[in-house]
């Protein structure tokens, strides 16, 4: 029988005729949940044949189906006729090596890792596309709200000004069940009992986990690359009950918020957040984005940011984008530096020992560096000696209001650091 040659055409289309084999890197929550719809939902296009974790023997499960291959051995994994690897482990080591590899052997990578892509996104698309692969990362940022697409396509066309953003559901779970009255220590240990924090939540009640997703967003909305280190993160730990009062007082909640602008100024910490925001309907573990377009306007995604299943079903999405040929949208970024301010109001708690005076020291501290007392909120039923107030300020630059804090800062009635906040208007 004379030999067949088959035209470049014809190989595509005989490709394109077999589901893409996907090789799934992690059988944690998440990743158990991608096999799941694989499994029953059977997306067209779409075949799962290995599975890679440690200790895999107790990960497997009869209803991934008998066809997918369990194995603890990367190396022989990434070696496979597998067309996909889904990186679903997490972290820069070893996930970031495996990526790599899978990439330079001409493999196409979905993956839900916000670091390695927040630190070397850019790095891996050349690498993707020089040896004609793709990599796609729709959830690594707000789990299985589609904003990543959203801006790779739906907003592709104007120009992003602003990003504002609850990016973290641990801290969104955390902040709004303070705000109806619980104590921090006991909504974190909730949260670890419910699978939202880690047993160490640094990352999270940080801000280092919505950092990441910030530096993100900033390269795709904003079109800029920037260290993500350059993002000094608030910690949420520092945001009391009595802070929530006053925030009700001044008709605000309280929100780990992540903002960034085009100027390059970007921030990420607890910050007040008017009644009237979308930012403030976010309650639990859900997510929302707000993107500000110089032609378009606000547009808002929300909805559930964690957990096995929103993630997956952006994980699978990405899938089923490179099994049916979708490409992503090229968004050339430049690289720069986080150096401007922002310039807004805030909040500023004091905890005092009281005494006269106190408030002519704390107004003469910001009258010189020229900032405008907005309000002065006390609150009856506190003793003296432990007396918490708050000043709000106008809108100032946070460098200035930070030489008039290292001033107040020395008071000897202070009992504690006043707590700066930002406010969102």
């Amino acid at each position: 029988m004379p030999e067949t040659t088959l035209q470049p055409g014809l190989v595509q289309e005989t490709r394109a005729l077999r589901p893409l084999r996907i090789a799934l890197f992690g059988f944690g929550t998440v990743g158990s949940s991608v096999a799941r719809i694989l499994s029953e939902s059977k997306p067209d296009g779409l075949q799962l044949t290995h599975v890679c974790n440690r200790n895999v023997a107790r990960k497997r499960v009869d209803w991934a189906g008998p066809a997918v291959e369990w194995s603890e051995d990367a190396e022989a994994v990434l070696a496979s006729d597998a067309d996909v690897v889904v990186e679903l482990v997490g972290g820069l080591d070893p996930a970031g090596t495996w990526v790599r590899r899978a990439l330079e052997a001409g493999k196409s990578v979905v993956t839900a890792n916000k670091k390695l892509i927040a630190f070397y996104g850019v790095e891996l698309e050349r690498l993707a596309a020089a040896h004609g692969g793709h990599i796609k990362y729709g959830a690594a940022v707000a789990g299985g709200i589609p904003v990543i697409p959203g801006i790779e396509q739906g907003l592709a066309g104007d120009r992003i000004e602003r990003i504002e953003g609850i990016l973290n559901g641990t801290c969104n779970f955390i902040l709004s069940r303070m705000e109806a009255g619980a104590e921090y220590a006991a909504v974190l240990a909730a949260a670890q009992a419910n699978g939202y924090a880690e047993a160490d939540p640094t990352e999270d009640v940080g801000g280092f986990d919505a950092r990441a997703k910030l530096a993100i967003l900033m390269r795709l909305a904003l079109r800029v690359a920037i260290d993500p280190e350059e993002i000094v993160p608030r910690p949420i730990t520092e945001v009391t009950a009595v802070d929530f009062s006053y925030a009700r007082d001044l008709g605000c909640t309280i929100r780990q918020v992540a903002r960034a602008q085009k100027a390059v100024a970007a921030t990420v910490g607890p910050m007040l957040v008017d009644q009237r925001s979308p930012l403030a309907w976010s309650r639990g573990t859900e997510n929302m984005v707000v993107l500000s377009g110089h032609y378009g306007g606000d547009v808002v995604f929300s909805g559930h940011g964690a957990g096995g299943h929103p993630t997956a079903v952006a994980v699978v999405s990405d899938l089923l984008a490179l099994a049916h040929g979708s490409r992503r949208v090229e968004i050339p970024s430049a690289k720069a530096s986080v150096g401007a301010e922002f310039e807004v109001p805030h909040y500023i708690r004091f905890l005092v020992n009281d005494r006269p005076g106190i408030v002519a020291e704390i107004t003469g501290a910001l009258a010189r560096e020229r900032i405008n007392i907005r309000a002065i909120v006390q609150k009856a039923g506190y003793p003296p000696h432990a007396l918490p107030f708050v000043v709000t300020v106008e809108p100032c630059k946070s460098s200035a209001l930070q030489r008039a804090l290292a001033s107040i800062r020395t008071m000897d009635c202070l009992l504690e650091p006043p707590l700066d906040l930002q406010m969102l208007e």
